[in-house]
């Protein structure tokens, strides 16, 4: 860790504030910014996308708190309060005119970092220097700094920086306290620490998080909002930070107050897809009124709500759960796993994980047409390269879920891993940049020079191997065959393309030459343009191959629509009638056939269908694949390298591009079509 020198918390003056005095006069206006922080690649460069995948929920409450502020005019009826909301994955913080935004006399400027996870503090504290430099008022808040405090009692010195430049700390939830601390800002009251920690907010009653459509709009599904219905968790998982600050205890929303949120969402800003943030929302003791509420909305109103939730393994035990979780919408959970080996769990913690019965758990949401993801953590003090690779092996074969989510060990500040590790003075890394899961930041005892972020490569290469996310397309119901085939896309283009996890990630990194990290040497244009241009060459070739084994996949997995295989049969029917000779003219009659069943039906002409060799009818119930375009570009490019021009036919050459461009824009308009 940085430094040992803390600070006690009780010597800054956690205390609650007292009631504020009334605002200046001469105040009229004021702008309130709520930035979600990224953090820093390993050149550091701010991490930004040009299209997001999952919005900030913590950013969606805390408009939602502030939006009732101002509705409520609890900071005076004549100020005006502007409110700007930026995360910072896929918007580029406008820091010199955020600076600028306090000049006016009667104006004035809050900024206030929320949801600052461990990897996004060092981001957020240079920020938070930049805002204060130019004398604005400025907040943090999040996992970071509340687990950190909740669990050491004491000032780390990285946070004292912070406090000695006047930024306000925010330990703990605000859903009850954010009006107050937006009027002490105002007043000038605003205090440097502010502990709400063991003052956890009654959440039945509090504002939802509010759907911004201009938010969405820089993600890639803008239907796709966020949802938390309840906080807390009852379990001593020791790796976990939730625990330690939202509380073991849970607590709840209205059901109804959650139904009249997605019907407001859906008619106001086509809001048709929810990912539910509770960390475990089998736990709370609503879920059956939710999931009543939900199925109403779907079955009465036709509201098409669909939903993604996290549970824990023993969810699927509950009486009806996974039953009502079908009718409501649920398309998919995530299950804290953690990992098949049992001595693993049992030094977690997690008494709840039994791997015997973990079958059964995936089977029961695959029953229900629930598509599984686990969490899966690689680096516990038992793991080591063997053993790891043993247990994977047995995730993909035995367990068989539908997606895995691979992370590394790591003792993040609010946990009970880290609190003892503090407490026996063992390393931990430094730089809070790399606390993402996904780097190594402590020294594990069988996994030394390297051989851990190894095997974390390698857990995520064998999971998502051709034939595994083949496996799971065979076997998966058709209504989450797109599901599956999306998510794969997804999680292959970051590990593989963007080298970072998925939950961290999104698509084609955005850079600005000048948004990098303190230490780090700003580039000449120059050096920076030739390297861009060679990461985005990298990247465009990178996703194609992605795209091309996706194409690949599909086609070797593809479920034939009612149409195509009436069309089928027809043909089928024709060729025993012609006793197993086929003319393109028999082909044109078994498409004018189904046609009768099937108005959509389209009769190709004979050139299409000379030309779509490939064409499935020709060859019904056959395995398809690209492998002969594969191997004739491949064939090309080596003859091209070598300089052996004339063996490289043109019409071949012409027809194949042709054909591939044929089967792309069909496995494109497969993709795009609502499924």
């Amino acid at each position: 860790m940085p430094s040992t020198s803390f600070v006690p918390l009780r010597q800054l003056g956690a205390e609650k504030s007292p009631e504020a005095p009334a605002l200046p006069p001469a105040l009229k206006k004021l702008h309130i910014y709520l930035i979600k922080p990224s953090q820093y690649d390993g050149d550091g460069y701010v991490v930004r996308h040009w299209r997001g995948v999952l919005p900030s929920n913590t950013l969606a409450c805390l408009a939602g708190l502030t939006e009732d502020v101002i509705r409520k005019k609890s900071l005076g009826a004549s100020l005006r309060i502007k409110l700007h909301l930026l995360d910072e994955s896929v918007d580029r913080v406008p820091v010199e005119r955020i600076c600028r935004s306090q000049r006016g006399a009667r104006t004035m400027t809050i900024v206030s970092l929320v949801g600052v996870q461990t990897s996004q503090f060092p981001r957020a504290a240079d920020l938070a220097m930049q805002f204060r430099q130019a004398g604005l008022t400025v907040m943090i808040g999040g996992f970071h700094v509340s687990g950190y405090l909740a669990m050491i009692g004491k000032i780390p010195p990285e946070i004292q920086r912070l406090l000695d430049a006047g930024v306000t700390i925010v330990k703990g939830e605000v859903e009850e306290t954010w009006s107050q601390l937006l009027r002490d800002a105002v007043t000038g009251r605003l205090k440097p620490v502010y502990d709400f920690i063991d003052d956890k907010p009654d959440l039945y009653e509090k504002p939802l998080p509010v759907i911004r459509k201009e938010y969405l709009r820089k993600f890639v599904a803008s239907n796709f909002g966020t949802l938390d219905c309840g906080r807390g968790c009852p379990f001593e998982c020791s790796f976990c930070t939730i625990i330690n600050v939202q509380g073991r205890k849970m607590r709840f929303r209205s059901p109804e107050r959650i139904a009249e949120s997605v019907r407001h969402n859906y008619h106001e800003h086509g809001i048709s897809f929810y990912f539910i943030t509770d960390d475990n929302f089998a736990r709370n003791r609503s879920w059956e009124a939710i999931f009543d509420v939900f199925i109403r909305l779907r079955e009465e109103e036709q509201i098409p709500v669909q939903f993604m939730m996290q549970v824990d393994v023993l969810s699927w035990k509950i009486e009806n759960f996974v039953e009502k979780a079908r009718r409501a919408g649920c398309t998919n959970v995530f299950i804290g796993m953690e990992s098949v080996n049992a001595e693993n769990l049992k030094a977690a913690g997690k008494r709840q994980n039994h791997v015997e019965e973990y079958r059964q758990l995936i089977e029961a949401y695959r029953g229900a047409e629930i598509s599984t993801h686990v969490g899966y953590i690689v680096g516990f003090p038992a793991d080591t390269a063997d053993s790891l690779r043993r247990d994977i092996e047995h995730l993909i074969h035995e367990v068989q879920p539908d997606h895995a989510s691979f992370f590394i060990l790591m003792p993040l500040p609010g946990s009970q891993d880290h609190l003892e590790m503090f407490r026996r003075g063992e390393w931990m890394h430094p730089d809070f940049n790399l606390y993402d899961s996904t780097h190594e930041v402590t020294r594990h005892p069988n996994l030394k020079d390297g051989a851990l972020p190894r095997a974390y490569r390698e857990a995520w290469r064998s999971f998502y191997s051709f034939e595994n996310m083949k496996a799971v397309l065979r076997r998966a119901p058709a209504r989450l065959y797109w599901n599956h085939l999306l998510r794969f896309m997804w999680y292959k283009n970051s590990v593989m393309t963007e080298d970072r996890h998925p939950m961290l990630s999104g698509f084609f990194r955005l850079k600005g030459r000048t948004h990098r990290r303190p230490g780090f040497p700003r580039v000449s244009r120059w050096e920076y343009m030739r390297t861009r241009v060679r990461e985005v060459r990298e990247y465009f070739a990178g996703a194609l191959r992605i795209l091309l084994e996706m194409e690949e996949l599909w086609l070797q997995t593809r479920r034939p629509s009612e149409a195509e295989q009436r069309i089928v049969e027809e043909v089928n029917r024709i060729r025993e009638s012609a006793r197993g000779k086929l003319r393109l003219a028999d082909l044109q009659l078994a498409h004018m056939r189904a046609k009768m069943h099937f108005p959509a039906v389209r009769v190709p002409s004979k050139l299409h269908l000379l030309w779509a060799r490939w064409y499935p009818l020709l060859a019904p119930g056959k395995v398809y694949t690209r492998a002969d375009l594969d191997n004739f570009w491949l064939t090309t490019k080596q003859r091209w390298h070598e300089r052996q021009w004339l063996r490289i036919p043109p019409h071949l050459v012409a027809f194949n591009m042709f054909r591939d461009a044929q089967l792309q824009l069909m496995f494109f308009m497969h993709l795009v079509r609502p499924h």
